[in-house]
């Protein structure tokens, strides 16, 4: 007499060894040398672009009041990179102000962008830098020329290099 199910069971067996699993103790830990920990895989980042150097010539004046109350009034004559005037006051809004002059200035470096520090010592910088669409006239760590608590929301003057006047900000 002949099985007939003989042709069904490969495919049981099949099914039966699928349905196991198996589980195996954890690896243990590697063998570690003594000494200080690995360092963590570096983190590669992208550089800035640099500053590209230019001789600026200008004429500055800007004035403006843009629609949140953000108000600045900026002068500013640059010749072949040697600032010769500077008055730069600018508002946030009703809440304060900060305030730049050159007589609290010196010029540090001319390329490949300009740079004022404050003769007082107390860290506060100016830079002024060109790219094809604006000159831009920064600060950075010059809390003490603005009124406390609105620091953070000093923003930069852009002027226009061919007129000398606020550059377009859209």
């Amino acid at each position: 007499m002949k099985n007939k199910c003989w042709p069904l069971w490969p495919w049981l067996f099949v099914a039966a060894l699928t349905a196991c699993t198996v589980t195996l103790p954890p690896a243990p830990p590697a063998a570690r040398a003594p000494g200080p920990p690995a360092a963590p895989p570096a983190v590669v980042r992208e550089r800035p672009t640099p500053i590209v150097p230019r001789d600026i010539d200008i004429s500055a004046n800007c004035q403006r009041t843009e629609e949140d109350g953000f108000r600045e009034d900026a002068h500013m004559q640059v010749v072949s990179n040697d600032v010769r005037s500077l008055s730069w006051k600018l508002w946030v809004g009703r809440r304060g102000s900060c305030h730049f002059d050159l007589a609290e200035f010196r010029q540090v470096r001319k390329t490949p962008h300009i740079e004022l520090r404050a003769i007082d010592d107390s860290g506060c910088t100016l830079m002024v830098w060109q790219d094809p669409r604006r000159v831009t006239l920064a600060h950075a760590h010059c809390e003490q020329h603005c009124t406390p608590g609105i620091y953070e929301q000093a923003w930069p003057v852009l002027f226009n290099p061919r007129s000398g006047t606020c550059a377009q900000i859209r």
